[in-house]
């Protein structure tokens, strides 16, 4: 397709709306009869509801809401040293009674010296200045995705 083969639609025409009863759309122009929106210059705010309490101001108010993104657990530089292997992954963090779980999120803070040398770090996030750390101990940090359960039947 080119610029010069394109073809625009034709602009409907607009309709002359109130101009007297034979017009088809005169007298109230299509507006009903009295009210606000039969009015010139109406126009409500988006999400008004005639003085009722908006959805979006109701709805926070309500019990039962809270954040589905899942919050990360944290661990530091210098608790690498408890972690037994080459690598250092979920499963092996929990190993080692870091986190909670090996299915949540966590993320690799700075604190500390690390004392363990040229190890591979599998986590779903770190800092800049802890992956800098671990390069300078010889290790590697590779972002990975957070460990999904899987279904048993």
């Amino acid at each position: 397709m080119k610029f010069n083969e394109l073809t625009t639609a034709k602009k409907a025409k607009s309709s002359r709306v109130g101009r007297g009863i034979s017009a088809g759309r005169g007298k109230t122009a299509g507006r009903g009869t009295k009210g606000q929106k039969s009015r010139t210059g109406s126009r409500r705010r988006p999400g008004f509801e005639g003085g009722q309490n908006p959805l979006m101001q109701r709805l926070p108010k309500l019990r039962g809401f809270r954040s589905i993104k899942p919050k990360a657990e944290n661990i530091f530089t210098d608790q690498l040293a408890q972690i037994s292997g080459s690598t250092i992954d979920n499963f092996t963090v929990f190993d080692a009674g870091l986190i909670s779980s090996p299915y949540v999120v966590v993320k690799l803070l700075t604190r500390g010296e690390i004392s363990k040398k040229a190890f591979k770090v599998h986590l779903q996030g770190a800092s800049l200045s802890s992956v800098e750390l671990l390069q300078k101990a010889g290790g590697s940090f590779k972002k990975t995705e957070q460990v999904k359960r899987t279904p048993t039947k």
